[in-house]
């Protein structure tokens, strides 16, 4: 392991934690949203309206897909941290041999699963048949490279566990630069490479993925030597197996939900026609990067929560929450304005089809009024993350998704005939319970008993 980039946080200052460690994982998260961004930017720009709602039409399956296995790089995060902020390297290394195993068998069976049932549920959620095609075409590519993206996601969660969020930022860098390269080649050829259209967005995100997660390996291995070929540890550790899935099932089970949850609300989006797909697509691309601060401020929460509760110091624990929350709720105060104030500017940027500017300006100023609430949630929510109590977590996003979130956005835009406009409230309104049911979780106290690596639960501590 490499101690220079590692971070010890059970000790040292808390804030100034918090901001070494979350601004990497900023960058990080921009650079990854800059992903979805560059490639809208060019879909929009240069293949049309269409092609844009095709490809925003793809995102909620991709979400759905990968939040089976999203679980997996939870729980490693946590064990990686108890277990570091608890000094057990060797049951850090068996977290990070198993984790990677349980990635790439996870991989390819949700790859098989995704590209057989694909067209079903483009067709469960209403995409316009004008759409199909380059949806599918866009699809069954991202789909075909989908272990580069599980493995550089098992990689961050690795390296945060211990808290070097600088590394997984260095190979993000590498895949961004190909990826921005390699759009405009792939979509409006260039020499011998044809044209390729939307098909050309996935082939460029798919080898940019899998040039980053080839170099994550070899650092893993060679240079960390966090990962090893001793076949003492390579094979998966039953106990650790047992702690990934049961911590992770529900962190998994809570992705899903969201997923299919955004599923159902992209099918009362998509049936208002591509004009409002495309806006749709356009505001969750927006907000995206609004969210970046919060939830990088909330991995950051989770790795210095895990470390200090494995280090059994929960004191510092509440440190961590008073100032997470400061931070995130200055940021995004900031970014509310520029984005209320200010819509058809962010809008502008990704296409000059007014119609669907404009409808991108509806959505952005309603649901921009509850970005400070929503990074609140995130900041709070990292707390019983990192304490492993993702049940709880679970149930809190089922709450306010399915209880909240798609009742309103189903009634007030079919029940009081409101149309978009509608569905974008029920956007808005739902983090508020979220918030509400997070803060009550941490004033619980619930947190301060959650060590999962007390010294009777170390496998194998004879070696």
């Amino acid at each position: 392991m490499d101690k220079k980039r590692a971070r010890d946080f059970t000790e040292g200052n808390i804030l100034s934690h918090l901001i070494a460690f979350s601004w990497p994982m900023f960058l990080g998260n921009f650079l990854q949203a800059l992903y979805n961004t560059v490639d809208t930017f060019w879909v929009g720009r240069f293949l049309g309206t269409e092609a844009l709602a095709a490809v925003s039409a793809s995102f909620p399956i991709i979400f759905f897909l990968v939040s089976l296995v999203i679980g997996v790089g939870m729980a490693t995060t946590i064990l990686v941290s108890q277990y570091y902020g608890a000094k057990d390297d060797r049951g850090v290394k068996r977290t990070v041999n198993t984790s990677l195993f349980l990635m790439t068998i996870a991989a390819l069976l949700v790859s098989i699963i995704g590209l057989i049932f694909y067209s079903s549920i483009f067709r469960l959620v209403n995409l316009p048949e004008s759409l199909m095609k380059d949806a599918s075409a866009y699809l069954t590519i991202f789909l075909s490279g989908l272990v580069f993206t599980f493995l550089y996601n098992g990689l961050s969660a690795i390296m945060r566990g211990f808290g070097d969020s600088l590394t997984p930022l260095y190979f993000l860098i590498i895949s961004t630069v190909i990826n921005i390269i390699l759009d405009p080649l792939f979509i409006l050829g260039f020499g011998p490479i044809p044209p390729l259209g939307v098909a050309g967005v996935a082939w460029a995100t798919v080898l940019a993925q899998g040039v980053s997660a080839i170099f994550g390996l070899i650092y893993l291995f060679k240079k960390a030597r966090l990962a090893t070929w001793d076949k003492n540890l390579l094979k998966p550790d039953k106990t650790i197996v047992k702690q990934l899935i049961t911590i992770g099932t529900p962190a998994g089970l809570q992705q899903a939900l969201v997923s299919i949850a955004m599923l159902f609300l992209s099918g009362l989006v998509n049936k208002h026609g591509e004009i409002i797909v495309a806006s749709y697509g356009l505001g969750g691309r927006i907000d995206q990067f609004v969210f970046m601060p919060a939830m990088s401020v909330s991995l950051a929460v989770s790795a210095l929560t895990g470390q200090n509760l494995g280090a059994n110091k929960p004191e510092r624990v509440r440190e961590v929450w008073r100032y997470s929350n400061f931070l995130t709720a200055v940021i995004a105060g900031v970014l509310t304005i520029a984005i209320f104030f200010f819509p058809d500017f962010w809008a502008r940027i990704f296409t000059p089809d007014l119609a669907v500017r404009e409808m991108t300006c509806t959505y952005l100023r309603i649901v921009s009024l509850s970005y400070i609430v929503f990074s609140l949630m995130f900041s709070t929510g990292g707390i019983s993350r990192a304490a492993g109590d993702t049940l709880i977590t679970m149930s809190i996003t089922l709450l306010s998704l399915w209880a909240v979130r798609l009742p309103l956005a189903k009634f007030f835009s079919e029940g009081l005939n409101l149309g978009p406009k509608g569905i974008f409230l029920g956007i808005a309104i739902s983090p508020v319970v979220g918030f509400i049911l997070n803060l009550i979780y941490y004033y619980s106290g619930r947190w301060k008993t959650r060590n999962l690596v007390s010294r009777k639960t170390l496998p194998d501590e004879g070696n």
